[in-house]
């Protein structure tokens, strides 16, 4: 009874390993996303047009007003963002029309590119 019970383990470990390699094998070509909210490829930068509602320094958030943000899945709406850096902050003037890019930086909404509109 016990070779039987033993066998049969070692046949099933053996046929989901097996089945895991050929799954792995039909996926080899395909370019996967990894992260939850990683849903921009590298050469996609394009940026969004925003209006600059609120600038708050002593926190390091931008309020923006913005069209869709494509590459992080999110619709139009007004919403506090994070600002990457001190300069950026400093640079954001309310009611500024400019372009930006937000990214997911360690789980937070991140502008992580501000330029003025010309």
């Amino acid at each position: 009874m016990k070779k039987l019970i033993i066998v049969s383990v070692l046949f099933c470990t053996a046929s989901v390993f097996a089945g895991t390699a050929l799954a792995a094998d039909d996926m080899a070509g395909m370019k996967m996303k990894t992260g939850a909210m990683d849903t921009a490829s590298s050469t996609d930068t394009a940026l969004t047009d925003a209006v600059v509602k609120k600038v708050d320094p002593s926190t390091g958030m931008v309020t923006l007003q913005h069209g869709d943000l494509k590459n992080i899945g999110m619709s139009a709406m007004t919403m506090a963002y994070k600002a990457k850096d001190t300069s950026m902050v400093k640079r954001a003037k309310e009611g500024e029309k400019v372009k930006v890019r937000v990214e997911s930086v360690n789980g937070t909404l991140t502008i992580v590119k501000l330029e003025k509109q010309q």
